[in-house]
């Protein structure tokens, strides 16, 4: 039998060449003779080259690289979400950058293993040679936190100085400081979700219903439980948990309470935010919200993936070096460490949510506009009308159809009436919205 792949194979052969001298070829049009250079050994300089060195550097130039790719896709993103009114087309493009973002923090966390594959004896060999350059003193990654939204009061201080102090050339100077006064995609987010439909005071007015929700979760499950308990310590142990949760809520339905919060550092989001990002949470399986939830979530994998590169840093700076001092003259492991917490955290509200969700059938449920709302992308007014009415003569249709084919009992008549109670008309939509 005679090989299948045999005339493919052939036909491959007999292509044409059409690299032509003069034309870009692969090389040059990847610079490769600037990138494939850049990997000058101090320790060469010093007439003792070190092999390990090469690994270091390169691993460290392929993170800028990536830090630089996360830029741009970040830089792409806050400029969609920069309009005043985000266009739902953008999203899926959104969700597509953030997760690329995703997938590249995924390798730069995975990379740390390559380096180690060194032992701190071997670091060591060059270590010296590094002094004063630190990784504290990369631009793009100062940059990036900038950009993602990382408070400047939130920072933690490096050897009591503030981080742009070992920035001196006017260039990365001026990147820093429009990078701190340019929207961060955290102020442009929380733009974003304090428009979620539905949180119109006059409309469906979401938060009011989740509060009254909440709290008739909390009498059912807690305060009620507590009041039938007839063991006196039961019964106080009871109560003690209902007062707490109450007091967790509280924090949330209280908006000076909330406010001070975000004062004292504890939370990112607005007010109106936070409800937005709330109301996607617990309304994710509404289509309108299929996107809008999957992007919240891409978010919060943002924030997971570099507190993982930050610890898996940390823990190979204390592999390497203990507790000694770093190269820039930090702390060091002690200086990274406090890197590792919630202070360095965006989105931290967004994982937060779930210390206020409520069983499923204590939510809040939809009304006819706010589900049909939340049907169709879109909150044009005439398109809302549109699709109520259809839905209102289909309604119509079908009662008569029920009537014609039942009797006129009382109860009968009873529910035809009880449905069209139900039934909202154009005046109602424009009322809602």
């Amino acid at each position: 039998m005679a090989c299948p792949y045999r005339d493919a194979a052939e036909g491959d052969q007999s292509g044409v060449n059409n690299v032509i001298k003069g034309s870009r070829v692969y090389g040059e049009y990847l610079q490769l003779n600037k990138v494939l250079d850049a990997q000058d050994l101090a320790s060469s300089k010093a007439g003792k080259p070190v092999h390990d060195e090469h690994l270091f550097i390169i691993t460290h130039q392929a993170y800028e690289l990536w830090f630089k790719q996360i830029i741009l896709e970040v830089d792409s993103v806050r400029q969609m979400f920069a309009s005043s009114v985000l266009d739902e087309k953008h999203t899926l493009r959104i969700i597509s950058r953030l997760n690329r973002i995703v997938l590249i923090l995924n390798l730069l966390v995975d990379q740390f293993v390559i380096l180690e594959t060194m032992t701190p004896l071997d670091f060591m060999e060059f270590r010296g040679h590094l002094a004063p350059a630190s990784g504290f003193q990369s631009l793009q990654f100062r940059l990036l936190e900038n950009k993602l939204g990382i408070k400047q009061e939130n920072r933690v201080r490096y050897n009591q100085q503030h981080y742009m102090e070992v920035f001196h050339d006017d260039p990365s100077v001026k990147a820093l400081e429009d990078s701190v006064s340019s929207p961060s995609l955290l102020d442009l987010v929380q733009s974003w979700l304090s428009r979620t439909p539905g949180l119109e005071l006059e409309g469906f007015n979401f938060w009011e219903k989740f509060e009254q929700a909440a709290n008739w979760w909390l009498d059912e499950e807690f305060y009620q439980s507590a009041q039938d308990a007839t063991d006196p310590d039961i019964k106080k142990m009871k109560m003690d948990e209902y007062k707490k949760q109450k007091e967790t809520f509280e924090s949330i339905f209280n908006e000076e309470v909330y406010e001070m919060a975000i004062k004292r550092g504890e939370r990112r989001l607005s007010h109106k935010a936070f409800q937005g990002a709330m109301m996607i949470f617990l309304y994710r399986d509404e289509p309108r919200f299929h996107q809008p939830s999957q992007l919240l979530s891409l978010l919060m994998d943002i924030d997971s993936l570099l507190t993982k590169w930050r610890y898996n840093h940390v823990m190979l700076v204390q592999r390497m070096l203990g507790s000694k001092v770093g190269t820039g003259g930090s702390s060091g492991y002690q200086y990274l460490r406090s890197t590792v917490s919630d202070r360095y955290k965006v989105f931290v509200d967004l994982f937060n949510l779930s210390t206020y969700l409520i069983p499923v059938n204590y939510i809040p449920p939809l009304t006819f506009i706010m589900k049909t709302r939340l049907s169709i992308a879109t909150d044009n007014l005439a398109d809302l009308i549109n699709h109520v009415n259809l839905e209102n003569e289909a309604k119509s249709e079908g009662k008569q159809k029920t009537i014609r084919q039942t009797s006129q009992s009382s109860s009968a008549s009873s529910s035809v009436l009880e449905d069209s109670m139900t039934s909202q008309s154009s005046e109602d939509i424009e009322s809602e919205i």
